[in-house]
């Protein structure tokens, strides 16, 4: 695959954003047009300590505020349609590898399924969570040694691996020939995107790297000889989004208006395809 350097090259000013999670600095979100992404810039050096927070939820388990438990009513409804599709996969061996498995709910529930899990987390708080839940993480995806996958999941991830090019090469090396490889993440070019700006949620600066679009994603895989094969929706994350963009640019929660701007993100999608967030089902050519 091509150069890092390639997703800095020639990038175009598109938006300011700020850190509403962490930091409350500001960042600029950079238009690469040759890939049709956008590039977060600059980032931070020490960009670990930008997910230690509460407010970070994928790393806890917390039910405190309202769009927590939201989250968590959500995340155990997407859970089972995240099993329901990898047990449509015809695989080998039922070897399946999650990677930024937070705090293991997903690998329990494909446990409880029969499949032999394995998963990455760089936190250590959610992987001491994980390990309550007898799931055991490992921290870094250079710790696999000699395994193969049948499935490979990165569900909003992608978007926050700094080494993106070369991240891609190890994910390939580590997919069976005929495994597949699941990829969730935000779609800036959706209504809620644009109808929010600089307040959507999911641009979530300086945790996330990159902000991808169908192109990109296709272009990114097709460079290591990989297929997008299908994308389908995630239709929830329009109102979860929504529902966080609101309290960003309006200081409140203002669910009602959350709910609708969700809701019209979906209808205009069902036209176009340009849904909050898309699952990417990747194969080997």
């Amino acid at each position: 695959m091509n150069n890092k350097k390639e997703l800095y090259k020639d990038l175009k000013p598109f938006l300011n954003c700020i850190d509403y999670t962490v930091s409350k600095e500001s960042y600029e979100v950079m238009l690469n047009e040759e890939y049709d992404m956008l590039v977060t810039s600059p980032v931070p050096s020490n960009l670990e300590t930008y997910y230690i927070s509460d407010s970070y939820i994928s790393h806890t388990d917390s039910k405190k505020s309202f769009i927590d438990r939201i989250y968590q009513l959500v995340k155990n409804y997407t859970l089972k349609q995240k099993v329901k599709l990898i047990n449509s996969f015809n695989t080998e061996s039922k070897t399946i590898l999650d990677v930024g498995a937070g705090t293991g709910d997903f690998l329990k529930v494909c446990k409880k399924n029969d499949w032999n899990t394995y998963g990455i987390e760089p936190s250590d708080k959610a992987r001491k969570i994980a390990t309550e839940k007898d799931i055991n993480l490992k921290q870094d995806i250079s710790e696999l040694k000699n395994e193969l996958f049948d499935v490979i999941t990165l569900w909003h991830v992608l978007e926050h691996i700094p080494n993106l090019i070369e991240y891609i090469d190890q994910l390939k090396k580590l997919l069976k020939p005929n495994g597949v490889l699941l990829i969730a993440v935000p779609n800036y070019k959706s209504y809620d995107a644009e109808y929010y700006k600089e307040h959507w949620a999911a641009f979530d600066v300086p945790r996330h790297l990159w902000h991808f679009s169908k192109e990109s994603i296709q272009k990114l895989f097709s460079q290591v000889n990989m297929n997008v094969e299908k994308i389908l929706p995630m239709k929830f994350d329009s109102f979860y989004v929504s529902l966080l963009s609101e309290k960003y640019k309006n200081k409140k929660n203002k669910s009602f208006k959350a709910f609708l701007t969700g809701l019209k993100s979906n209808l205009k999608a069902k036209k176009d395809g340009e849904y909050s967030s898309l699952i990417y089902i990747i194969k080997n050519r």
